[in-house]
């Protein structure tokens, strides 16, 4: 009988054809991270557009609002006082709230302020009638008068 040799260079292993799938190319993992980074890239300035859009659209920084104190606080009632900036002798359409203890909101009303001409800070006091014994009283958002 006669032997065979194959000769079997000795950088790269042979293995039977088929057997473990196909060979990864060199150069592939490097497409994916590049692929990876790009979508990344298009996701963060995707939202980075979306957010600023949305700041423009209901973040108007020239209308914010503060509460000083709570005072006369009875069963039926909330005296609050706040402070409101706004463009200079503008108005705010802010909403209030009073809420007890618990959270559960017991009042909602909406409140226009007008600052003096010239002026960008408008102090304010309303009292909230409220259906039980309130907490606090709030200043949940001011926003340009409709």
């Amino acid at each position: 009988m006669t032997e065979t040799h194959a000769t079997i260079s000795s950088g790269a292993p042979v293995f039977p054809p088929g057997r473990y799938g196909r060979r990864r190319t060199p150069g592939g993992r490097a497409r994916r991270t590049l692929l990876a980074a790009l979508a990344l890239v298009v996701l963060v300035t995707a939202l980075t557009l979306m957010s600023v859009r949305l700041y423009r659209q209901y973040g108007d920084p020239a209308y914010d609002a503060q509460v000083i104190t709570n005072t006369d606080i009875t069963d039926n009632q909330v005296l609050v006082d706040f402070q409101v900036t706004v463009p200079k002798g503008g108005s705010a359409l802010c909403v209030l709230r009073a809420r007890d203890r618990a959270g559960a909101e017991l009042a909602r009303e909406e409140v226009t302020v007008t600052a003096a001409p010239g002026d960008r800070h408008v102090n304010a006091r309303h009292r909230l009638a409220t259906t039980a014994r309130p907490f606090i009283g709030e200043v949940l958002r001011c926003r340009p008068p409709a």
